[in-house]
């Protein structure tokens, strides 16, 4: 999985404490050393008691670390050089007793003083019994680590090693690893980007019960969210009903019609650099919905369609002067000059445009074969790749289009 994530190639530090939930550290260090990343794991004397050094030295194929006095080479102090190579400290589990260490400065273990000698962001998620998680100095102690910078990966809430049902879980690895990336990805080159996406397929009412769908499952429009975050991005993410995961670090607006749509984008395009249309917006709605049940009978339901809004052209009428917007051509005939057709008529920067009859291609794939068309005649056919990649193609000609924009 290690390319475009912003962890392939970084230095991670993962700092594990003597919480009952050690274990799942396990499980983030694996899904860190497959993103690409290099994982240096610091357990502290506790946390060796729950899970040993050697698990995480089989998963990460690095010595795990312990000791704060064993050089990591022959001249190299092992919190000195473990803080001054990594690019984000982890701490996953974090106890009540760790964090207060660390608001306070302590330096009494290898996590404390690497902590201390490094200048990386930190990382903090918590995980403790629901009473010592809401304690004023625990609280305390959180607030001072975010007022330093520190990222708090707020934990779950659920059932706990006590007993009781309450906060204080561990955030599930997953989402440890939405904000590490979000951390990492401040270096990223679309880093100080405002972008919308719009992503899922519009829903129109007939009645309370049914409605006029299509078949967009999403992806192509949450990997373009995924890709434009991992660069730095600041996200919103405009989608209609999924049933997949919101990626974590973006702002979600959730919209079930075309009308919906429309709203939320001209919304969020007020200050945004980037609009890309992933969406597979109904082109009409039903003129009048019932407000109630239709019954089923044995005659014919007629219904009235009338056309959804045109969000692409209410954009154009009011759209900022330096807002980039992307369209697609899902299509199953004339593909590049219907695709191109529609770059001109909707005013659009650049257009990507895929058959959906090809195999993999087509809605509910995990691949996409697109070709990018933008206003200038460019034209580039790219093969079947994995969507979070198509998308982070789109991303670079987005960035090659601002350049020859800033050019021009």
């Amino acid at each position: 999985m290690a390319g475009r994530t912003p962890l392939a190639g970084a230095r991670v530090v993962l700092g594990v404490t003597g919480s009952i939930a050690a274990y799942k550290a396990v499980a983030l260090a694996s899904a860190l050393t497959q993103e690409g990343a290099v994982v240096d794991v610091v357990l502290t004397r506790e946390a060796t008691e729950l899970v040993r050094p050697l698990t995480f030295q089989a998963i990460t194929h690095r010595p795990a670390h312990t000791d704060m006095f064993h050089l990591l080479a022959e001249t190299e102090i092992g919190h000195v050089t473990l803080g001054h190579v990594a690019d984000v400290v982890v701490v996953a589990p974090a106890t009540a007793h760790t964090l207060a260490r660390l608001a306070l400065g302590l330096g009494d273990d290898l996590l404390t003083t690497t902590v201390l000698a490094t200048r990386a962001p930190l990382v903090l998620a918590p995980a403790m019994e629901t009473n010592m998680l809401l304690h004023p100095t625990t609280q305390g102690h959180l607030q001072t680590l975010r007022e330093r910078g520190a990222v708090i990966v707020e934990p779950g809430y659920g059932y706990l090693a006590s007993g009781r049902v309450g906060p204080g879980r561990l955030a599930e690895p997953e989402a440890i690893l939405d904000a590490i990336r979000l951390v990492l990805a401040r270096r990223g080159d679309l880093a100080g980007w405002r972008v919308v996406v719009t992503a899922g397929g519009t829903q129109e009412p007939i009645d309370p019960v049914r409605v006029i769908a299509n078949r967009s499952s999403g992806k192509m429009g949450y990997a373009l969210a995924t890709a434009a975050r991992d660069r730095g991005a600041q996200v919103t993410l405009i989608s209609a009903p999924t049933a997949l995961r919101v990626p974590g670090g973006v702002q979600l607006v959730r919209v079930q019609t075309a009308a919906e749509m429309c709203d939320a984008v001209l919304a969020a395009i007020a200050e945004a650099d980037a609009l890309v249309m992933a969406a597979a917006v109904a082109d009409y709605q039903v003129a009048t919905p019932h407000l109630t049940k239709i019954k089923k009978d044995a005659r014919e339901l007629v219904l009235t369609l009338v056309p959804t809004p045109d969000i692409l052209a209410a954009v154009a009428a009011r759209r900022p002067a330096r807002l980039l917007t992307v369209g697609f051509a899902a299509e199953s005939e004339n593909l590049l000059a219907n695709a191109r057709e529609k770059l001109q008529r909707k005013r659009l920067d650049l257009i990507v445009a895929n058959d959906v009859t090809q195999e993999g291609s087509g809605f509910g794939t995990d691949t996409n074969q697109v070709t990018l068309l933008d206003r200038w005649g460019g034209e580039e056919a790219l093969p079947l790749l994995p969507k979070l990649e198509v998308a982070h193609r789109i991303w670079d000609r987005v960035l090659a289009l601002r350049q020859r924009q800033a050019d021009a």
